[in-house]
């Protein structure tokens, strides 16, 4: 395999190179806190700036604009964005359409060698794009750490995975002939990723099409604009091509649902809520006048994820698992512990341990690393309200259940906890996205995994169990794309947890997984007479 070779690289990559994850920071050492909150010093006096869309290198105002605000100071304006309509969907096609064949036909080395060189650039101002996570989106410095480690496995792992698949071979050579296997790009794609983890999701669905040879237009989320555009200017520092990636922010409703309709959009990924990647799961199936293809759709539409607790379980480690899954970034995760299933037997212990520990979570600005900060908007604010007013029928309230009024107005929400939940009530069963838990109690394990599965979800879950008996049954049984024993839910690593659900959890996909760039392909077998 020839070395990937570019003047920008500090290190060469090859399809043989080790993948290793990005190791976190540790924000105890003195150094390490210094220079988060110089970064956060330094980024906050680039707030408010104007961002251009941009579609075939061109620099496009509109007239709408989408104004990014802090949730935990909403007077605080992060940055000022241009509202595509969907009459811009037509040119954004366009140019994605102009620049795929000079980029599908671009060496897979040169492709992967963007993704390599995006990584280290990130790596270099690793401190300043934790900062923008805090400010955009609310996220406390570990979990701003994590998203952006995320995305540096993201591009590293889509970079040598793109170099192994330009290598594939079929399986056997026949008896005189020369057989080859080609993985060739699909064409132009629409990226559509969440709010919630603005940099990974954004950055990996977009890295992972445009290391194929694809060519995509990104319609970011309303709600983190500034991340995204912050993303694209690194890439074309790092060499992108005109009209390789189309950055054309706008709402879904218009923009997006114009391009995903578009007969020359060929696939599209996105993340995000199940009624929406429905849509457009629908829409793309519908086969448009000149349309010569089915188009492919890569969705991860959420869960409603469990934690079974067993009778034999290590209770300290679960409780601190259960805290972190379904706390961390305010529950605002398709992978958050929004159920908890205990065991009878050891149900009034855990409930009473969980509200001590609950009770000791700090809320509150997360420039000064609280651990839970403020939910992402004044819709979601409302919505989980809703919720726990839902919840208070439904439930024995045992943690929060109510809104945090502060100075800034803020959008916090208390972490709240309902106890003695029926498995069908609402709160069991619809997704919240939001820092509230329902803790459900099981007659035994057999209970506990009949519970787990009764929802139309299958993304993420997890077993707390010292019986190797009890952790077979869930092997089989737990029906979740990512399953984990004695430990989070969350916090899926890229290469080892390869990321993505069952039923109404979206398209089977794993992102992070070394299967997740055929998605973005088509095979191509050639057979040559000798």
């Amino acid at each position: 395999m020839a070395t990937v070779e570019t003047t920008h690289l500090s290190t060469p990559r090859t399809a043989e190179t080790p993948f290793v994850n990005e190791p976190f920071v540790d924000f105890t050492q003195p150094e390490n806190e210094r220079a988060m909150r110089d970064a956060l010093a330094r980024v906050e006096s680039m707030l408010g700036l104007e961002y251009d869309n941009v579609i075939g290198g061109k620099r496009l105002k509109t007239e709408g604009k989408i104004v990014s605000v802090n949730p935990a100071r909403p007077a605080q304006v992060i940055g000022t964005h241009q509202r595509a309509e969907a009459d811009l969907a037509e040119q954004a096609v366009q140019a994605a359409l102009a620049a795929f064949p000079a980029w599908s036909r671009t060496a897979t080395t040169e492709r992967a060698a963007l993704l390599f060189r995006a990584a280290d650039l990130i790596r270099e101002r690793k401190f300043e794009f934790h900062a923008w996570l805090v400010f955009e989106v609310g996220k406390n410095w570990a979990e701003a750490d994590a998203d952006v480690g995320e995305t540096i496995d993201f591009l590293e792992f889509y970079g040598r995975q793109a170099l192994k698949l330009d290598a594939a071979t079929t399986p056997i050579q026949f008896p005189g002939e020369r057989n080859r296997l080609r993985y060739l790009p699909l064409g132009v794609g629409a990226v559509i990723p969440p709010w919630n983890f603005p940099f990974a999701i954004m950055a990996g669905m977009t890295a992972a099409a445009i290391v194929c040879g694809n060519t995509v237009i990104l319609k970011p989320s309303v709600d983190a604009p500034t991340i995204a555009a912050r993303f694209f200017a690194l890439l074309e520092e790092a060499g992108l091509p005109d009209g390789v990636v189309n950055l054309c922010q706008g709402d879904g409703p218009g923009f997006g649902s114009a391009v995903v309709a578009h007969p020359q959009t060929r696939f599209v990924a996105f993340t995000g809520s199940k009624a929406v990647g429905l849509e457009i799961h629908e829409s793309a199936a519908k086969t448009q006048p000149g349309q010569i293809f089915i188009k492919r759709t890569i969705l991860e539409m959420g869960g409603k994820d469990s934690i079974i607790v067993a009778d034999d379980a290590n209770l300290d480690a679960a409780i601190e698992g259960v805290v972190a899954s379904a706390f961390g970034f305010n529950g605002q995760k398709c992978s958050a512990c929004s159920r908890v299933i205990v065991d009878a037997r050891i149900y009034d212990t855990f409930c009473d341990r969980l509200q001590s520990r609950v009770d000791r979570i700090k809320t509150g600005d997360p420039v000064e690393n609280f651990y839970t900060g403020p939910v992402i908007s004044p819709k979601s604010h409302k919505k989980v309200l809703s919720y726990i007013e839902i919840g208070k029928g439904e439930g024995r309230l045992l943690n929060g259940g109510k809104a945090i009024e502060t100075a800034e107005g803020g959008y916090y929400i208390a972490p709240t906890v309902f106890a003695d939940v029926s498995p069908t009530a609402r709160i069991a069963q619809e997704e919240i996205f939001g820092p509230v838990l329902a803790v459900i109690k099981a007659k035994d394990f057999d209970d506990a995994l009949g519970i787990a599965n009764s929802t139309e979800y299958g993304l993420t879950g997890s077993v707390y169990s010292t019986s190797e008996e009890k952790l077979d049954r869930a092997r089989e049984d737990f029906h979740v794309g990512n399953l984990y024993f004695n430990r989070k839910c969350t916090g899926a690593m890229v290469g080892a947890h390869p990321f993505g659900g069952f039923n109404m959890s979206g398209t089977d996909s794993k992102a992070g997984g070394p299967d997740y760039l055929l998605l973005f392909t088509q095979a191509k077998s050639i057979a040559e007479k000798r």
